[in-house]
């Protein structure tokens, strides 16, 4: 039993599922429309009152989770979290009210954990598709084959910010109408090429705005009209149109659409016209899956020892040219040094692990100050499987690798993440001194101090190793810890 938290910038919704043989089955659905996106002030910070309905709905959902055997759970945010500039004051209080860590995931990865739900329920191995999800506020377009992704991109538009925009005061035009569908096709305009249909068989909506924009037609008799049913540019003009001759939103009432979703649906649907026209989509089957069942897939897939983060790892070394011994080497040693320290975090382990088989790759773009190389492309590459967070902390363990611990001094308060730095330097240094930590058998503990013990031998075998140690006592003696060297 999975649960999938989905912080997003127009509803927060969780899904409870149960993994029964090829399929995840849905047990529980929740969603509250907390406007979030529209909670964002001029100066892009979140409100106290957004921030307020954010927290009460957290606590909510953390009260309900409790009540179920959950075997794990995921909690992501996506778009306006994303954007948020005091987002680093409003996490804590949001993870706390939740009970799990918050992840914010970047569009990328959204888009992959879309496309996973979306793959999974369909269960058509061969089929070339593209999937659309328009969001409160984002919109992703991803394209694969399968399970597998071949692309996906993800567009900062979304329904919330698109009718805040342009149906001023909740009045809708056709001038205004007009403007909200030019302004998305103005977005999608330069990475269309790579989606227009010569590249797929069938195109899917999979957010909860395309679904409702198709019940809405559906329960209009708006496509019996068209010469094709179902969403099509052509229903998609008639809705329009009935919006317009409500005037406001106030005074839409239609069949299939609930009141609360008025104000955010008629930006769904500029930008749903914005998308066709410009992709030259002739029709899009809503399908009742995407990020919260892609969450779930992943949280299987992990369980299952099938963890993407790894592939991702590999594609990086590969694309690189990272010399796989050393890199594997170090990993396994920084690990094994880890374990010593006794970290309060499994996930710091893993965390170590692959940012310390990444350690070099900087060296693709020079030797010099390569680590500082390897931390920006870590922080800003795309890692499917990796969240913001994840990738901001290896970019900070690469970082701090070699060289003056000033540049990272205020991330050492954090336990975990000074015993990962302390494990990755020494795990270098042994490297470097060609020592097998496996056979030298180091002794590392450190509470106020770090204090490692090595057996006199491999000082004298190995002449470099003093001169390392050196070093790295002056650079921790830097930062005001201590570094004790101990012989056996």
């Amino acid at each position: 039993m999975y649960a999938a938290v989905d912080l997003g910038s127009n509803s927060f919704r969780f899904s409870i599922g149960k993994h029964d043989g090829d399929q995840i089955r849905v047990q529980k659905s929740v969603r509250e429309p907390i406007r979030l996106a529209a909670g964002l002030d001029a100066d892009g910070n979140l409100t106290p009152d957004a921030m307020q309905r954010a927290l009460n709905c957290l606590k909510s959902f953390s009260a309900t989770l409790a009540t179920w055997e959950l075997e794990a759970v995921r909690v992501v945010a996506t778009s306006t979290m994303r954007q948020a500039k005091n987002i680093a004051t409003f996490l804590p209080q949001a993870e706390q009210a939740i009970g799990y860590p918050i992840e914010i995931i970047s569009g990328e990865e959204e888009g992959r954990l879309i496309y996973m739900g979306v793959a999974n329920a369909l269960a058509q191995p061969g089929e070339r598709r593209l999937v659309v999800d328009i969001g409160g506020g984002s919109t992703e377009l991803i394209l694969g084959r399968g399970l597998e992704i071949e692309r996906v991109e993800s567009f900062s538009v979304g329904s919330v910010r698109q009718s805040l925009s342009f149906f001023i005061g909740g009045r809708v035009d056709a001038p205004s109408f007009e403007a909200a569908i030019l302004s998305a096709r103005s977005i999608f305009e330069d990475g269309a090429p790579p989606y227009h249909p010569q590249f797929w068989k069938r195109a899917y909506g999979s957010s909860g705005t395309i679904r409702a924009i198709a019940d809405i037609i559906d329960k209009n008799g708006l496509d019996r009209t068209c010469p094709e049913r179902g969403v099509t540019p052509a229903s998609l003009d008639l809705l329009k149109e009935r919006f317009i001759a409500c005037g406001h939103v106030s005074r839409i009432d239609l069949p299939g659409l609930r009141p609360d979703r008025a104000g955010t649906i008629i930006g769904g649907l500029a930008i749903l016209i914005g998308v066709m026209r410009e992709l030259g989509i002739g029709q899009i089957e809503p399908i009742e899956a995407g990020l919260r069942m892609g969450v779930m897939w992943d949280l299987y897939q992990r369980s299952m020892r099938h963890d993407r983060r790894e592939e991702s790892v590999g594609v990086f070394q590969r694309k690189f040219n990272v010399d796989m011994a050393r890199a594997s080497r170090v990993a396994d040693d920084a690990v094994a040094l880890l374990d010593q320290l006794k970290p309060a975090s499994d996930a710091t382990a893993r965390l170590l692990y692959w940012s310390a088989l990444l350690h070099e790759l900087g060296m693709a773009v020079s030797q010099t100050g390569y680590h500082k190389h390897t931390a920006y492309i870590i922080e800003n590459a795309d890692l499917p499987g990796f969240t913001t967070r994840e990738q901001r902390t290896m970019s900070r363990l690469a970082l701090a690798q070699k060289g003056n611990l000033r540049k990272v001094g205020e991330f050492l308060a954090d336990a975990d993440f000074a015993r990962a730095v302390v494990a990755l330097r020494l795990a270098i240094v042994f490297m470097h001194a060609r020592i097998d930590v496996a056979l030298a058998a180091p002794k590392l503990r450190m509470k106020n101090r770090i204090e490692l013990e090595l057996r006199r031998e491999w000082v004298t075998d190995h002449p470099t190793l003093s001169y390392w140690i050196e070093k790295e006592q002056e650079h921790w003696d830097e930062v005001g810890v201590d570094l004790g060297l101990r012989y056996a």
